[in-house]
């Protein structure tokens, strides 16, 4: 039997990042997979005052920081809540505020060096155990973060590849998503990511014991249903808030096709749950990054079935 804890959608938020790390002893897992969409969104700027100080704005509050702990425990407050600090002086906090491309250099720089810090922080706790971690950059992620996973050993991003995780089952994974109001990195067309999953399912040997670890959920599955958007807003009925199914058809379409054991899904954060598509089990463990929450499911396999799995929160 092969024990698997899943997690997803954690968005920069490094709390959550530092729960995964240790899901393996908490949870007496064989591997760790996080499912896509690890970065953050924004940073936060720091100013350097002349007098050694330094002032910041988080939450709507600005914050005057002294050196030492005060710094070190307000730069902890942001990456625990997904966003990046960047130490800046009040001059260049000025050009930044008047030039977009500065701001998003900026960003890429300090979403790399984070990301960097994240998965040694990965070689580090699990270089003394035979525990894998697979980690697949999802739709929301920059294409910039890539090379970093040629700096690990222990850290593998299984992105377009078949990865064999024990005896018995191979993992296909992909971080890429259908179209979204927010044009992501990763967000490509239906035909493109029909095509991308079938490159990878003409390599399998045997589906019957296949992963599925795809970001974006099968359409109309249950996993995928999201608030409908018109302009970026919510659309409101009369009963409240229209909900739609956003994921993906060809996801949808390759699960029907090849019935793999198991798919394993996020993208969509309030749509957590688990259904099944002829003989496959899909799970979308859902996302409470932003609380600190981190969602998860332990699922056991052994040789063409999955013996169990149960979702969790913590």
């Amino acid at each position: 039997m092969t024990r698997i804890f899943y997690a997803t959608d954690v968005h920069g938020a490094e709390l959550c990042f530092l729960k995964f790390m240790n899901a393996h002893k908490f949870y007496k897992v064989d591997l760790i997979i996080m499912g896509g969409d690890v970065t953050g969104k924004m940073i936060v700027p720091i100013i350097t005052h002349e007098n050694g100080s330094y002032s910041a704005d988080l939450f709507g509050k600005n914050w005057k920081l002294a050196s030492g702990k005060d710094l070190a425990e307000f730069e902890k407050k942001v990456r625990y809540n997904g966003y990046y600090p960047v130490r800046t002086t009040p001059e260049e906090y000025k050009r930044l505020e008047s030039d977009r491309g500065a701001v998003d250099k900026k960003f890429s720089e300090a979403m790399v060096n984070e990301f960097r810090r994240w998965v040694r922080l990965a070689e580090d706790k699990l270089k003394s155990s035979e525990v894998r971690c697979y980690i697949t950059p999802g739709n929301d992620d920059r294409f910039d973060i890539d090379e970093v996973f040629e700096e690990g050993g222990h850290v593998t991003n299984p992105e377009g590849k078949v990865v064999m995780i024990d005896d018995n089952h191979e993992m296909i994974s992909t971080g890429f998503a259908n179209m979204t109001p927010w044009n992501c990195p990763r967000d490509i067309s239906e035909e493109e990511l029909a095509k991308k999953i079938e490159q990878m399912t003409s390599k399998v040997t045997d589906m019957s014991n296949c992963i599925f670890n795809f970001h974006c959920p099968p359409y109309d599955s249950g996993l995928d249903t999201a608030p409908k958007l018109k302009d970026l807003k919510p659309v409101v009925g009369p009963g409240g808030a229209i909900v739609e199914a956003v994921g993906s058809t060809a996801v949808r379409d390759a699960i029907e096709k090849h019935q793999p054991l198991l798919g394993l899904h996020g993208h969509i954060h309030e749509s957590k749950g688990a259904s099944t598509l002829g003989r496959t089990l899909c799970v979308n463990p859902g996302s409470e990054y932003s609380e600190g929450i981190l969602r998860g499911a332990i699922i056991e396999l052994e040789a063409n079935s999955v013996k169990h799995y149960q979702l969790t929160s913590g």
